[in-house]
């Protein structure tokens, strides 16, 4: 006569007996074969997101950085003569107090004016609001697009720090015109004042959106978003240039 034996283990929850071969424990429901214990979920969990945030790492990484391959001693020395340009033009930039409006009277005033304009245009589809606010859209776009492009067409990060460069810059020359909007004092376009005609873009702008008494507050937040962009462009750059003159030595 054959006789079967019944093995019995515990339940990895809540302990119950349980037979060989059941699927689910009787007592808390749980299936078996799908149960985790707390602390090995934990490091699957854990494992899975330092995955991910490893494989974020690694992609910022070959973007931002390893697709510069150039090796070209020529290349490296206009980089830098461009680099040393901008660190001291854009240092100026950061140490002068916005109410001066030098960045408004700057020559790059006159490079972000089309692209302001321009932006006024391309918005006029979406609405009044959007035309107006169109043109400090275009002014920041604009050096947006070429930083993907270096980035992702090009292959060229360095040409992408300097876009970052720009973008910085161009913040920076917006914050004065934010600032101005209840004085109204700035020279506009036409050769008169938002005093003389029905405000500026940010005098309408903060108006409409009954913020017109944050015009400083928002202002400087502008400013000082353009210094930190102007500093991260700066430590691209020169990581860039540190890694071209590694290959250049090797």
């Amino acid at each position: 006569m054959l006789t079967s034996e019944v093995y019995t283990t515990h339940c990895p929850k809540c302990q119950a007996h349980r037979s060989d071969g059941a699927e689910e424990c009787v007592r808390c429901g749980i299936i078996f074969a799908k149960y985790k214990p707390p602390v090995a979920r934990a490091r699957l969990l854990s494992s899975r997101s330092a995955c991910t945030e490893s494989w974020w790492f690694v992609t910022a990484k070959q973007w931002l950085f390893e697709t510069d391959t150039t090796t070209e001693s020529l290349t490296f020395y206009g980089r830098a003569a461009v680099f040393v340009a901008l660190v001291w033009w854009g240092w100026i930039f950061i140490v002068t107090p916005l109410e001066t409006n030098y960045t408004g009277e700057s020559f790059l005033h006159l490079v972000n004016l089309p692209f302001h304009e321009a932006g006024h245009i391309l918005f006029i589809p979406f609405g009044r609001f959007m035309t107006i606010l169109g043109g400090t859209l275009g002014q920041i776009l604009m050096p947006m697009i070429c930083l993907g492009a270096f980035l992702m067409k090009t292959r060229d990060p360095f040409g992408a720090a300097v876009a970052l460069w720009w973008m910085a810059e161009s913040l920076m020359d917006i914050a004065p015109y934010i600032n101005d909007a209840r004085a109204l004092d700035l020279m506009l376009i036409g050769g008169v004042t938002g005093k003389e005609t029905d405000g500026h873009d940010w005098n309408n702008i903060l108006t409409m959106l009954d913020l017109l008494e944050w015009d400083h507050r928002f202002a400087h937040l502008t400013y000082n978003l353009g210094i930190f962009l102007m500093l991260a462009s700066f430590l691209w750059g020169g990581t860039l240039l540190l890694h071209h003159y590694h290959r250049l030595s090797e």
